[in-house]
């Protein structure tokens, strides 16, 4: 692929008060980005998309909402609904329950001026959720410190009126610093009233776009954003945050696990806002706080996706995995090469712990425009580099939580977010993280299989030694024959291959294709 590789440059803008509204927030110069788009406009016909499976616990309300591109409006309909399920036909929220166990095949259709479309939707009722890695948006690498429920709501405002909810992203995480004083009646962390005045009025409006909602703590005593944790020193629960820069682990106050433990306290006031998501968030991550958590989030009547964060320790990873949803793999990621790259090559350690309801976690994404709540900008990532980004993270199957303003987004980072056939990859059934089969110098490729029998190969080039051809051999995939090979970004085949297949791919950039049989 003959991607232009080109420097972003930094627009610097300053938040000055924390009740700041999104339409404060200054809008970066414009880059114009349109020459890197690879990715095909979606056409007026409508088109299905998203995950294919669900997965809900016996009893517990379902939240999914069916998705789909083409003119507005689109309306749905179902054949085969179990009984207790109801399929809104102009928003497309499926809601209800189900109390008995079992895999529930829906037939899902969409119907516009331009045309219809149908899809199989697995309804999977039974222990394991989050069957397809999450998809959505995190406050932290845009907002950090300086979130608000105004911004909140702004960005799932845009998710919507972008179009990227039709494409299947979902989640809308608030990260640190939400949180107020422990009370209210349930005596659970309540919300800073000035900066989320009402997070019930919020979750309500987010559902009604037919999005989540997710929420962040630690059980530690204090968060690493200096706010109330889920354990502190006296059986009040009051907090008092302490200024001292002292390492933070468990061992040492006040990064350190409290004598009294408030985690069921705070899980029913979730399930009072109806969160969907929660972001757990210390070092080490430990069985005892994990199990703790898992087992409340499991009895409290609501599925609520657990996922840990940060660095989990491998050594533990068997156990650990087995009570979480999605845990992090490293630290935190940054908009620039020298963090991304290592994340490429160096998860297959992690490999055999992934599948469907538990996924490794490499950390958020860092296209578009970020900031860690100062300096926001375009991302400081090449085109070439973001194409790498978005592949390796759809390839390797872990979760997708945009960590941009999507109040500023522009057609190029649209365009990277709204290809279907490459978040297709991310959201298979089968669950697979792709895994390096074959390095060639600093080159390398990646593959994995997909349900339907074809399979996701990237070809990357993370060398800085400029263009390098990067060859994929049938024998490092154990296949023979002639292949049918398509390029995902462009959504086209290239042609029928036998033996091999070769591409010249830019520095830093990836050739992402499929295979599949050739008849």
């Amino acid at each position: 692929m003959n991607f232009k590789t080109f420097n972003l440059i930094p627009c610097v803008l300053l938040l000055s008060v924390l009740t700041l509204k999104a339409q404060d927030v200054a809008t970066p110069a414009p880059i114009d980005n349109t020459s890197f788009i690879l990715t095909p406009k979606a056409g007026p016909q409508p088109h299905i998309n998203g995950a294919k499976v669900f997965g809900v616990r016996p009893g517990r309300p379902i939240v999914y909402t069916v998705v789909a591109t083409g003119i507005k409006p689109v309306k749905f309909s179902a054949d085969n609904l179990p009984k207790g399920v109801k399929l809104d036909e102009n928003t497309g929220i499926l809601s209800g329950s189900i109390s008995k166990a079992g895999t529930y095949t829906i037939v899902m259709h969409a119907k516009n001026q331009a045309g219809t479309d149908k899809r199989n939707f697995k309804l999977v009722v039974g222990e394991e959720v989050s069957l397809t890695p999450p998809m959505g948006w995190n406050s932290w690498n845009i907002y950090a410190t300086k979130v608000t429920q105004d911004l909140l709501l702004a960005n799932a405002r845009a998710m919507v009126s972008s179009g990227l909810k039709d494409h299947g992203w979902s989640y809308m995480n608030i990260d640190d610093v939400w949180q107020g004083d422990r009370g209210g009646p349930l005596h659970a962390i309540q919300p800073n009233t000035v900066t989320f005045p009402d997070i019930k009025k919020a979750s309500d409006e987010i559902h009604a776009m037919g999005l989540k909602i997710g929420i962040y703590s630690t059980p530690w005593v204090e968060s690493y954003g200096h706010h109330v944790g889920g354990s502190a020193n006296n059986p009040e629960g009051t907090f008092e945050a302490v200024k001292e820069n002292v390492p933070r682990n468990k061992k040492m106050m006040p990064y350190a696990i409290g004598k009294y433990d408030f985690t069921d306290q705070d899980v029913k006031q979730w399930l009072a806002w109806n969160i969907d998501y929660l972001k757990y968030d210390w070092s080490p991550n430990e069985l005892p706080e994990t199990k703790k958590m898992f087992d409340a989030l499991h009895n409290s009547g609501r599925d609520i996706i657990l996922s840990l964060s940060n660095s989990t320790p491998f050594a533990s990873i068997a156990e650990l995995s087995a009570v979480s949803n999605a845990w992090r793999t490293g630290g935190d990621i940054r908009d620039n090469w020298k963090s991304l790259k290592p994340r490429l090559f160096s998860q297959d350690k992690w490999e055999p712990y992934a599948k469907p309801g538990h996924w490794n976690d490499p950390d958020m994404m860092v296209v578009g425009v970020v900031g860690w709540g100062k300096n926001y900008h375009p991302s400081l990532l090449t085109a070439d580099e973001q194409y790498t980004h978005v592949s390796a993270w759809c390839l390797m199957s872990v979760p997708l939580l945009l960590g941009n303003d999507l109040t500023k987004l522009d057609e190029f980072t649209i365009s990277l977010l709204s290809n279907d056939e490459v978040l297709a990859l991310n959201q298979d059934p089968l669950g697979k993280q792709a895994t390096v089969i074959s390095r060639q110098g600093e080159a390398g490729v990646m593959a994995k299989g997909l349900e339907d029998g074809s399979i996701a190969v990237g070809l990357f080039n993370p060398g800085d030694t400029g263009k390098q051809e990067v060859v994929l051999n049938w024998a490092d995939l154990k296949i023979q024959g002639k292949y049918i090979v398509r390029d995902l970004w462009r959504q086209k085949d290239l042609g029928t291959f036998e033996g091999n297949f070769k591409a010249d791919v830019n520095q830093h950039g990836v050739v992402l294709i499929s295979l599949r049989k050739a008849k």
